[in-house]
C-alpha cells in the first residue's frame, strides 16, 4: 500500500510523464503552484512561452482553436514573473493578457467564446479565464466572464451546469450536465472567491452562493462509494472519480477559507478516500473521464492534477485545525 507521501510524489511524476494540450499544462502549473513547487512550475513556464502562439496564446500544441484554454497556465505564470523576475517570462504574461483583455474573440457583452471557431460558451472556461483574470487584478473582467457563463451554462431546473452552449445559434450544443463541466466551474469559484479583495464583498458572497448551490447539488447524486456518474444524471454513463476530486478540492479549500463550514468535512473526506483508491502503483489515477476525446474512461493530465490540488487542499485544511 502507498503511503501518502509515495502516493503523491507518483501522482506528481506521472503527471509530468504525461503530454499535454494547453489547458492540460495549465492545470498541471496551477497544481504544482498550490503546493509551492515553484521550480516545477518555473520550468514548465519557459515552456509554457516557448510554445506560444504570435497572438500571445500560451502553451500551444496541437488544438489551435481554443480561446480560453491557453490563459489556465495564467496565475502560475505571473507567479514565475514574480520569483525570477525573467524578462521571456514578462513579455509572455503580457502577451497573454493582451490576448485576453483586447485580442480573444468575445459576445457583445465582453464574455469570451471558448473556440475560434464559433461563438460557443463551454464550463471548461469557468476554470480557464476567470481565476487568471482575478490574479492578474482584473476583477471586473473575471466576473464578467463568471456571470456570462453561469447564465448561459446554469440549469436551474436541474441546479446543474450544462456542458457547451452555441450563442449564435441560441441553443445547447451539448446540454449534458457533465460531471468535469462541473468540476470545472465549482473549482473555478473556490479560487475565485478569496483572490477578490474587499470592496468586491458582494460578490464574494454572491460566488459562494452559486458555489454552496451547486455542491450542495453535485453532492446529493455521489454514488455509494464517493464517485459519479460521467454525465451526474445519467447512470448510463461510465463510472468517473475526477468529479470527485474537483469537488472535494472545492469543499477543503472552500472550509478553509471560511464560506463553508466544516459541515461539509464527511463528504469531502468520502470523496477524497475514493479518488486515493484509484490510483495505481505508477501515481496513474483511473477511473475518471479519459484523455484524448474524454468520451470514455481512462487517464487525463487534468485528473492528475486535480489529485494534487486535492491533497493539498486537504493539506492546508488540516494544518488548519491543527493550529486551532
Amino acid at each position: 500500500m502507498l503511503t501518502d507521501n509515495t502516493r503523491t510524489e507518483r501522482a506528481a511524476l506521472a503527471l509530468l510523464g504525461m503530454q499535454r494540450h494547453s489547458w492540460e499544462q495549465g492545470t498541471a502549473m496551477q497544481a504544482f503552484y498550490e503546493m509551492g513547487r515553484m521550480d516545477v512550475v518555473i520550468a514548465m513556464a519557459r515552456e509554457s512561452v516557448y510554445r506560444a502562439m504570435p497572438d500571445g496564446r500560451a502553451a500551444t500544441i496541437g488544438v489551435t482553436d481554443a480561446v480560453t484554454d491557453p490563459c489556465s497556465v495564467g496565475e502560475a505564470l505571473l507567479a514565475a514573473v514574480r520569483e525570477t523576475g525573467d524578462e521571456t517570462l514578462r513579455a509572455g504574461a503580457g502577451a497573454l493578457l493582451h490576448w485576453a483583455l483586447e485580442k480573444a474573440p468575445r459576445s457583445p457583452k465582453g464574455v469570451l467564446y471558448h473556440l475560434t471557431t464559433g461563438e460557443e460558451f463551454w464550463a471548461d472556461s469557468f476554470y480557464m479565464l476567470p481565476p487568471y483574470l482575478a490574479a492578474a487584478g482584473h476583477y471586473d473582467e473575471a466576473l464578467t466572464n463568471l456571470y456570462g457563463y453561469w447564465d448561459a451554462l446554469y440549469d436551474p431546473e436541474a441546479g446543474l451546469m450544462r456542458h457547451q452552449w452555441n450563442e449564435a445559434a441560441r441553443k445547447f450544443r451539448n446540454p449534458a450536465h457533465w460531471g468535469t463541466g462541473n468540476g470545472w466551474t465549482l473549482a473555478a469559484l473556490a479560487r475565485v472567491i478569496p483572490m477578490l479583495p474587499d470592496a468586491y464583498e458582494a460578490d464574494k458572497k454572491r460566488l459562494a452562493a452559486m458555489a454552496k448551490g451547486l455542491a450542495g447539488r453535485v453532492l446529493s447524486y455521489m454514488r455509494e462509494d464517493g464517485s459519479y456518474y460521467n454525465v451526474i444524471d445519467d447512470p448510463a454513463t461510465f463510472r468517473e472519480i475526477n468529479l470527485s476530486q474537483m469537488l472535494a478540492y472545492t469543499l477543503y479549500r472552500g472550509m478553509t477559507d471560511g464560506w463553508l463550514d466544516d459541515s461539509y468535512l464527511p463528504a469531502a473526506q468520502k470523496l477524497r478516500r475514493a479518488a486515493r483508491e484509484s490510483v495505481d502503483a505508477y501515481g496513474f489515477v483511473h477511473d475518471v473521464c479519459g484523455a484524448p476525446a474524454f468520451d470514455k474512461s481512462g487517464l487525463s493530465p487534468e485528473a492528475q492534477a486535480f489529485h494534487l490540488l486535492m491533497e493539498n487542499a486537504a493539506g492546508r485544511f488540516e494544518a488548519g485545525r491543527e493550529v486551532k
